[in-house]
């Protein structure tokens, strides 16, 4: 085993089995080709996904797995071809590092849609071998599938960028959510929810934080900067807000109802689905009647993602983030399936493979 640690060029954690449990771990990454950039990792931002894929919930985990798709770090090589990174660059990379460059998709730069990109870990990719996360020393991706992080950003606050910033972003801008003086809802408030309220707040909207749980009022008004705090439990108060926004973003993934929330919505206003419940039911009369709309979105493709990166560094946008260690990693995801954490983990690589 020793042996073979040593012969191997990238250190990680990983996890070996379902149980999810993560320890120490190597293995090599690829040389970088003509096209590739390879960047030594600081920090990587801990998402739910790495708890659904460490612990096989969705039933087609490679083990051994290595997560992590929340990845800041500074460029190291390039290849041949590569003109748009040099060595020293500050660089984030997402949820995915490949797709086929060739569909309607990837041509209008929504590569997130490509029926065949690659998941930055435990993913296929085109030369058959399962890609491997964040949660290592580096790695090496397709220049295409890496982001400029303007300078000053700080590394920390930048990994959960590249899924939790965009996953909001995207719906937002899609649906013109960035009209000042506007009133957007946004249901839940976790490490997607937080960010939500963030670029609201940036876009110039009134916003109301809808939570079941009343304990949330003073972070969401007296820390992120919410206009206002609706406990979507109390019926009273959900009848006073009908028809009186014009957005909702749900970030919310557990089993909820839709009616009560679409309900909120002014005609012609736009609810946009970001989390993973269970199922969907809607009466039908509570979008027609008010010409409402309800939308699904995931991430975002390239030209989005580093549109949003830069939008945060010009306007000081920072998730709110918990730097640990990656040997406090087991704890951490066992925290973020209590939500005990406000609002991002994020494991400082650089200090914790030293």
């Amino acid at each position: 085993m020793a042996a073979e640690s040593e012969s191997c060029n990238c250190s990680a954690w990983a996890a070996n089995d379902p149980s999810g449990v993560l320890s120490p771990h190597s293995f090599n990454r690829r040389a970088v080709r003509h096209d590739d950039v390879s960047l030594r990792i600081t920090h990587c931002g801990v998402c739910y996904a790495d708890v659904q894929w460490t612990r096989n919930l969705h039933h087609d985990s490679v083990y051994p797995l290595v997560p992590g798709h929340e990845i800041a770090g500074v460029v190291t090589e390039v290849g041949s071809d590569v003109k748009g990174f040099k060595p020293g660059d500050h660089v984030a990379v997402g949820t995915y590092i490949n797709s086929c460059r060739d569909c309607d998709n990837c041509n209008n730069l929504l590569e997130n849609h490509c029926s065949n990109f690659v998941f930055t870990f435990n993913g296929v990719d085109t030369d058959g071998t399962v890609t491997k996360g964040g949660y290592s020393t580096h790695i090496v991706v397709h220049e295409r599938y890496c982001y400029k992080i303007p300078d000053g950003y700080p590394l920390d606050k930048a990994a959960p960028l590249a899924c939790a910033g965009i996953t909001v972003y995207t719906p937002m801008i899609r649906h013109n959510m960035n009209q000042p003086g506007k009133s957007l809802g946004v249901i839940g408030l976790g490490g997607l929810g937080h960010m939500a309220v963030k670029f609201g707040k940036a876009f110039g909207l009134n916003v109301t934080v809808l939570s079941t749980s009343e304990s949330k009022r003073d972070e969401a008004i007296n820390l992120l900067g919410a206009d206002n705090f609706v406990v979507s439990s109390d019926k009273n108060q959900m009848e006073f807000l009908k028809n009186s926004l014009d957005f909702i973003v749900d970030t919310a993934s557990g089993d909820h109802p839709f009616d009560p929330y679409l309900a909120l919505l002014k005609v012609r206003g736009t609810m946009a689905l970001v989390g993973f419940p269970g199922e969907i039911r809607v009466h039908p009369a509570t979008l027609n009647l008010g010409a409402r709309t309800l939308s699904g979105s995931v991430v975002g493709g390239t030209k989005d993602t580093q549109e949003m990166i830069n939008f945060c560094a010009a306007n000081r946008i920072y998730p709110n983030v918990e730097v640990i260690k990656i040997d406090y990693i087991n704890e951490a995801l066992e925290r973020l399936v209590n939500r005990d954490v406000k609002y991002r983990f994020v494991i400082d690589i650089e200090s914790s493979f030293k």
